[in-house]
């Protein structure tokens, strides 16, 4: 069987700032792509956006930011369901299959990318229970960066999820949601005082 091509996922968690160097590096990382919808962290400050694209860039990794497409926390009100981000609907969404396209782009252009979020486990977010999933579908492998020179395959993260059973149950493919309830997370871009930059990595589909 013809191997999958693949693109990588990482999560910054409470790392220091070299640690997430470290570990891209260890994968040779090229392009980090950001996908959180809000790119800064509260209590680590150095994941700011600005901070994070400047330090990356030090170590040649071109830093690009795709949250507003890829994001786990859409401003579309649509995507969610009792208050949790239903990934059913978000996966339908254009802005969502605008983003997937320019991964699929980049991963055709033989570009080393990886995705980054804020949660350090990969079951616990978006990028393996959306987002891999619909890469996989595109004979994209997601496989996640857990350490340098450590990974797990999307294929692990979804045996964890589902206790074994897989993605298809006796009931149907597994549908997943956020973990939380985000219902009160739902932000105007324009009150945060950033400006996500504009995508200079040619992901464009």
């Amino acid at each position: 069987m013809e191997q999958l091509s693949h693109i990588f996922s990482i999560g910054h968690g409470s790392k220091d700032i070299k640690e997430l160097i470290l570990e891209l590096q260890s994968f040779d990382i090229e392009f980090l792509v950001d996908i959180r919808s809000k790119p800064y962290s509260k209590f680590y400050t150095h994941f700011n956006q600005g901070f994070l694209k400047y330090s990356v860039e030090e170590y040649h990794i071109k830093y690009g930011y795709m949250g507003d497409l890829l994001g786990g926390l859409p401003l579309d009100r649509t995507c969610y369901t009792d208050g949790k981000v239903d990934y059913n609907k978000l996966k339908n969404r254009e802005f969502f299959i605008e983003g997937l396209k320019r991964l699929q782009n980049a991963n055709s252009k033989g570009f080393n990318v990886c995705i980054l979020c804020s949660e350090s486990n990969p079951k616990e977010c978006h990028r393996a229970k959306l987002i891999g999933v619909e890469l996989q579908k595109m004979g994209i492998e997601l496989r996640h960066i857990i350490g340098i020179e450590k990974e797990k395959t999307q294929n692990q993260v979804i045996f964890e999820l589902t206790n074994g059973d897989g993605l298809n149950t006796i009931f149907g493919e597994e549908h997943f949601t956020s973990r939380k309830n985000t219902s009160n997370k739902i932000w105007n871009s324009t009150q945060l005082g950033y400006m996500a930059p504009q995508n200079n990595l040619s992901l464009q589909s």
